[in-house]
């Protein structure tokens, strides 16, 4: 089987608000959504196909590390000035990507956020 990166896509102006609770537009809301997560978490893991899930804070709280050079350089913020980030993501194991887009829509529909499928690199560890 294949592993896939599920990326939760949020967007900024889900945030404007500050009556808004994590993205969302009210506490029942959020906690609406994350009791549809979990219950989508709990089947990927009846199912065989999750790895690992977690939420990320927002790209105001990130710390991007540029240690190419011999002085690495620490800066606050996101890297890319975008509206769109990533809030959270699954790592699942599926046996194709129609399997995995399966599984995208039914996270997507649980979370309330559009979620963008990846599959990892299948690269030998000696080249």
């Amino acid at each position: 089987m294949a592993q896939y990166l599920l990326s939760v896509i949020d967007d900024l102006s889900n945030h404007e608000d500050p009556a808004n609770v994590y993205g969302h537009p009210s506490a029942e809301a959020a906690h609406a959504s994350w009791a549809a997560t979990g219950r989508f978490n709990d089947k990927l893991v009846a199912d065989g196909y999750f790895v690992f899930a977690n939420g990320l804070g927002v790209p105001a709280n990130a710390t991007v590390v540029d240690g190419r050079a011999e002085t690495p350089i620490f800066t606050d913020g996101p890297y890319v000035e975008t509206k769109e980030f990533t809030a959270g993501f699954w790592v699942i194991e599926a046996p194709d990507l129609d399997v995995a887009l399966k599984l995208a829509a039914e996270g997507s529909r649980a979370c309330g956020r559009k979620v963008e499928v990846r599959p990892f690199l299948d690269v030998p560890l000696e080249m």
